[in-house]
């Protein structure tokens, strides 16, 4: 591995230049408000003269979505809170990216956009607010089984797009609308000593069992070098998840592309769907390692979403030194939701060369694999003994 890899070093927002107390420039302590504007102002200011810091101090903040430059960067002390707005409006329609396709959504809470050296720092809290979207959608759902997360479309909590060299450490990123974190054609990203929480049950009364729609921990789409160190994550849906396009031909698309050398370790899964999932919107992942990780109560940890209209190649995954309970190590199935058949004949999708090792949780159902003649299985190892499915 990259020796980028074994850097943990953390930010000191202190060298990053001059500190912007935002109450110090229009801001008001006040969290009945929304500020977006004021907020925006700031972050402008420090960008217009050289770059620096944006510091939310103690109190709660509500704010729309907010857009950082180059050379700024955000800071959020402790008893700080960012908090989304619960209203649609204040997050303006544009061109994206989300659920591997370029298109019109809506940003996120937090937006950087071809940065180099964004930090997001501090012991505070970047809060999505979700509840009102969370329960629209389940609302919608019960009218209409086939909603999908464009029919009631919400906010995320943070996006990278084109970043490079990008930390964000030790903050609370909870309760996102939608996806926590997505980062976009990047490299060089890393997640240190974060938590990051959606409630998995409790927020629609009349199903009390749904928990937040889609809010997975972090979503890496088509980017390359990513750490994830010393997370924890609870999610109402998948936990770490690799992605970069899907369709027919998703493999012809430059706004497309693969996952690579991706390194998560040292975390702690509360209740998730899946610790480590590759799709369901993935064409090619490769050099992809989780280790010394524990899980709660993951339903799955090694998810592979072989996704029956796209192509897709998983291959070198190696997972080793897991602990803990899980409902289903490793899962493999036909993704078959919201399948949309092209006028491609494809070729069978593959996954090799994929490794594990040193596996101490306890589970009732190791391996729930259903072989299909759509994806091939080869160089399936445990504990250097090969599978066959």
């Amino acid at each position: 591995m990259d020796a980028w890899f074994t850097n943990k070093t953390k930010i000191n927002p202190e060298t990053l230049g001059r500190q912007y107390m935002v109450t110090d420039y229009g801001v008001n302590n006040d969290s009945t408000i929304v500020q977006t504007t004021a907020l925006q102002k700031v972050i402008d200011k420090a960008a217009k003269e050289g770059g620096g810091v944006v510091v939310v101090p103690e109190g709660t903040f509500l704010t729309g979505a907010l857009f950082f430059r180059q050379g700024t960067h955000l800071h959020i002390k402790q008893g700080g809170k960012l908090k989304g707005s619960d209203n649609i409006i204040d997050f303006p329609v544009l061109t994206t990216r989300i659920e591997g396709e370029t298109c019109k959504y809506f940003p996120a809470l937090i937006n950087a956009d071809g940065l180099d050296g964004f930090t997001i720092t501090g012991n505070g809290t970047i809060d999505g607010n979700g509840l009102r979207y969370w329960q629209a959608f389940w609302t919608r759902r019960s009218w209409n089984a086939k909603c999908t997360n464009k029919d009631e479309q919400r906010p995320r909590l943070t996006y990278l797009s084109n970043c490079r060299n990008v930390t964000i450490q030790d903050v609370r990123l909870i309760n996102s609308p939608f996806w926590t974190n997505h980062i976009y054609k990047s490299d060089h990203v890393r997640y240190l000593d974060c938590y990051i929480y959606a409630p998995t049950s409790g927020i629609y009364p009349p199903d009390p069992k749904r928990g937040a729609p889609s809010s997975d921990a972090i979503d890496i789409d088509a980017c390359t070098d990513i750490l994830v160190s010393g997370c924890y994550m609870n999610v109402c849906d998948d936990a770490v998840v690799l992605k970069g396009g899907k369709g027919t031909w998703a493999d012809r698309d430059s706004t497309n592309g693969p996952c690579e050398r991706i390194l998560i370790e040292d975390c702690h899964y509360g209740t998730v769907h899946g610790c480590l999932t590759l799709g369901s919107e993935s064409l090619h992942d490769r050099n992809i390692i989780l280790r010394r990780c524990h899980t709660d109560n993951a339903n799955r940890v090694l998810w592979l979403k072989m996704r029956l209209d796209t192509p897709q190649h998983y291959e070198y995954v190696t997972v080793e030194d897991i602990t803990g309970y899980c409902r289903r190590f490793l899962f493999i199935h036909p993704w078959t939701q919201f399948f949309q058949k092209g006028d491609r004949d494809l070729p069978p999708s593959r996954c090799n060369n994929i490794s594990m090792q040193r596996i101490k949780v306890e589970t009732p159902d190791m391996f729930d694999v259903k072989p299909s003649d759509k994806y091939i299985l080869d160089d399936f190892t445990f504990d250097g003994k090969t599978m066959t499915f």
